[in-house]
């Protein structure tokens, strides 16, 4: 095994032998704007104790200029992830002199230069264990320290840590800002951002407190920055959290980045949280995507204490940061903002990507067994986050909302500044709810899989709840019937504890029977027959946008499972998504019917489903109110539905070149005509010479972006050739290049032309996992996963390949197991 994964183990020695006090970080980054300087001097000093004479710090940079122990000048001893330390006193000061290397990964420090401005701009990411590509380090989440930055940077550049800046002073070729020191804490939530950013600045003020906050963004995007609305979110889960966490925000002021080229949503460094690009919109946004940004916000503030204040041990308790997070996110955003109905797309989306990962052959429980850092790079994943989120709904709806926050706020003054496994939490809450919580937390943290909950009848007029799995749950039943103008309300309601596979209910007759109503448990839930009968027929007449998603939801779920028809389901959409007024679930139903029909109908049906898909979404733009998110939602679905379809080819180039007028108050924004130029180069509608034109009006990140991705989706076999060589040869395309790439290369559809590649992606990835980065890696064996018709290929590979790494193995697992889902359906749906 590389010496760059760390074991659960060999951590575990290494805590108990070591006691960080101090942390000092020295950054040169006065050159990063050259482009042909590939490193920075990076210094590390670090104050430590030690019960053994020998230890290693963790670095992977270019080189390590020197080591001082104690004063002393010792030979370096490192292997390209370890620099060895041996001679050790129990009071130890180390200094580590290296050069560190500028990423294009999204891994360690970051290096973007925007073509609008050719403005350079630098950000740090490092979970789990990336630190380390930036500073030698103990890197483990264990080991908590004060960190001391010290940073140089060209003059005009915007510097930003954890903490605030303690003093500045110009150097030669620049300036040097050096930072408070934090608080104790683990390295791989401190950061660093540097660059021309834009920035924006105010203040939050409760009781004694006063935080200082900042929103910044690349100088170019500033024209776009709605800081005001950013700022709002940000004082109302202030607020939010001051009153439910009885903890005083801990660290100081509060800056929120939105960086380029970002691998994830956000991150909760604290005091300096960064963010996705995404969120800073360009153009038109939907109410979903307002409500999406405003979860994130939530669910890193949250991080503040859950995650950053305490935090986990080691990997395998990810879940006691994520989940709260996730739960938090949501319930701050229906209490503290004007988005109060977040529970609906989270039981509609967050909890599908829940059910889709604990169904795969490599589920696990919330609380996991990670043995090493690649094992727990890959489970930030829908277990770790949703579905550890749901069960959190269900724990506070079990032991009551006041005895779950008072056991947060017992945690919180328990373990501030510590580290905590599942037994140190579920103490405080039993403790505060006077329950018993080892039986609880068997059934739901420590035990994986999903339930499945349908409704049978029993006896003449009795029915029964049968689950799949017997676990316990507290379920409402709820039971709809048409009122007098026709609408599906709730007319009865029961609560109901499920312990057995079978449970008997006493129910009214009624249309429309739904099984987990208000979502207060995690399960599948099927709708028996008289139900999908009526919601066939009345879907949009159901009133209450939860109740609705969970029947989407139920829908979707049947159809993945092979119950319900792929073409059934498409059908519904097309009838009832052009109503749905929550966009939250009219995004989901959009995508989804895209997914029905492109992985789940045969072959030989897809041409007729697309067609009418699109002419569905067609239709529904035109219908659309002018300028309202519905609208915005129906244009990029069909500028999806039209990259495997080229009936609208014509009507689409006639919006970009002007020749024809897009629909009345549908802003043709950059974004969207991007997806638009996609659609026809995709289906063979555009050239280069079109995409290059698009490029020069809109030459900025985003842009040369989805210029990339446009230009490799070209049906074209020499195309997809030069796409597949720079996705496995080309280094120097950055993470969002890359991704970019890929999905050109996979657009359309075009097995025709990507088929030829199965037998050589099998033949490569083994070697992508061995010389590549973990995120690029995985970027590559995910994106590149072939569509074939068998799963002939994936088997032969893993019987091969016993001794691969787990964690390239778990990722090769699980793309198999959604090829043999798409396999199954498409026979489901041929044979019925």
């Amino acid at each position: 095994m590389s010496t760059a994964n760390l074991t659960r183990a060999e951590t575990a020695i290494r805590a108990n032998a070591v006691r960080v006090h101090a942390y000092r970080v020295e950054l040169d980054l006065r050159d990063a704007p050259d482009p042909a300087t590939a490193g920075f001097a990076t210094t590390a000093t670090i104050e430590f104790t030690s019960t053994h004479g020998e230890t290693w710090l963790d670095f992977l940079g270019a080189s390590v200029e020197s080591v001082t122990v104690n004063g002393v000048p010792v030979a370096v001893a490192y292997d390209g992830a370890r620099i060895a330390l041996t001679g050790l006193a129990e009071d130890n000061v180390v200094t580590v002199a290296a050069t560190g290397e500028y990423s294009r990964s999204g891994e360690g420090l970051h290096r973007f230069v925007d073509p609008a401005d050719g403005q350079t701009y630098l950000y740090t990411q490092y979970e789990p264990a990336d630190a380390r590509r930036v500073f030698a380090c103990f890197e483990q989440p264990d080991l908590k320290a004060p960190f001391t930055f010290d940073v140089s940077a060209p003059d005009g550049w915007q510097v930003v840590s954890n903490q605030a800046v303690a003093h500045r002073n110009a150097v030669a070729g620049g300036h040097r800002v050096v930072f408070a020191p934090t608080l104790p804490m683990s390295t791989y939530i401190t950061a660093v951002v540097a660059g021309p950013y834009h920035r924006v600045e105010s203040s939050w003020s409760r009781d004694d407190l006063t935080v200082d906050l900042g929103v910044l963004c690349r100088a170019s995007l500033a024209q776009y920055l709605d800081a005001d609305a950013i700022v709002e979110i940000t004082k109302q889960g202030l607020d939010f959290f001051a009153e439910h966490f009885g903890y005083p925000y801990p660290w100081g002021k509060y800056d929120q980045v939105f960086v380029p080229e970002y691998n994830l949503g956000a991150m909760e460094n604290p005091g300096c949280v960064t963010f996705t690009e995404a969120y800073v919109f360009r153009g038109a946004a939907t109410a979903a995507q307002y409500q999406g940004r405003a979860n994130t916000i939530l669910h890193e503030m949250a991080h503040m204490w859950f995650g950053d204040l305490v935090t986990m041990k080691w990997w395998d308790d990810l879940w006691l940061k994520e989940s709260f997070a996730d739960y938090m996110g949501a319930l701050a955003s229906v209490e503290a903002t004007e988005f109060t109905d977040a529970w609906v797309a989270f039981a509609n989306r967050r909890k599908a990507w829940a059910y889709l990962q604990d169904q795969l052959p490599t589920t696990h429980p919330v609380v996991a067994d990670i043995v090493d850092l690649e094992a727990a790079k890959l489970n930030f994943d829908g277990i770790t986050y949703a579905k550890g989120a749901s069960v959190l709904k269900q724990l506070v709806a079990y032991v009551g909302r006041d005895a779950f926050f008072e056991g947060a706020r017992r945690y919180f003054r328990v373990h501030a500044f510590g580290n905590t496994t599942l037994d140190d939490l579920l103490t405080e809450l039993s403790a505060t709810s006077g329950r018993d919580l080892s039986s609880w937390a068997r059934a739901w943290l420590q035990t994986a899989g999903v339930s499945t909950l349908t409704l049978e009848p029993a006896g003449r007029d009795g029915h029964e709840i049968v689950q799949t799995s017997a676990r316990p749950h507290r379920l409402a039943v709820g039971q709809y019937d048409f009122d007098e103008s026709g609408n599906l309300v709730r007319r009865n309601r029961i609560e109901v504890d499920l312990e057995q596979r079978r449970t008997r209910v006493d129910l009214v007759d009624a249309p429309l029977t739904l099984l987990n109503d208000d979502d207060l448990t995690y399960a599948k839930v099927r709708l028996d027959t008289r139900s999908l009968t009526t919601v066939e027929d009345s879907l949009d007449r159901i009133t209450d946008p939860l109740a609705r998603g969970l029947v989407w939801s139920a829908l979707w779920n049947a159809t993945r499972d092979a119950e319900l028809l792929a073409a059934r389901y498409v059908t519904m959409a097309q009838r009832f998504a052009p109503a749905e007024s929550n966009l939250a679930l009219l995004g989901a139903v959009q995508g989804n019917v895209a997914a029905a029909i492109e992985h789940y109908l045969p072959a030989a049906a897809r041409a007729g489903y697309r067609r009418a898909w699109l002419d569905s979404a067609w239709t529904a733009l035109h219908a659309a109110a002018p300028g309202s998110g519905a609208q915005l939602a129906w244009a990029r679905t069909v500028a999806a539905a039209a990259t495997v379809d080229d009936a609208r080819a014509a009507d689409i180039r006639a919006f970009l070149d002007g020749t024809a007028p897009a629909p009345d108050g549908l802003a043709l924004d950059p974004d969207l005509r991007w997806l638009l130029w996609l659609a026809l180069a995709a289906t063979g509608h555009a050239d280069a010479a079109d995409l290059d034109g698009e490029l020069t009006r809109d030459d900025t990140g985003s842009g040369r972006t989805a210029h990339l991705r446009a230009l490799a989706a070209r049906p074209d076999a020499d195309v997809k050739a030069a796409a597949w060589t720079a996705v496995l040869t080309d280094r120097t395309l950055s993470n969002e290049h890359l991704d970019a790439t890929i999905a050109g290369f996979r657009a359309g559809g075009r097995r025709d032309l990507t088929a030829r590649y199965d037998t050589e992606y099998f033949a490569a990835i083994r070697g992508v996992w061995g010389e590549r980065s973990i995120e690029i890696a995985r970027r590559i064996v995910v994106g590149l996963f072939p569509d074939c018709d068998t799963v002939a290929l994936a088997d032969g590979w893993l019987d091969a390949h016993t001794d691969a790494p787990g964690a390239l193995r778990r990722l090769v697992l699980e793309q198999r197991d959604h090829l043999a889902r798409d396999l199954r359906a498409r026979l489901f749906n041929a044979a019925v």
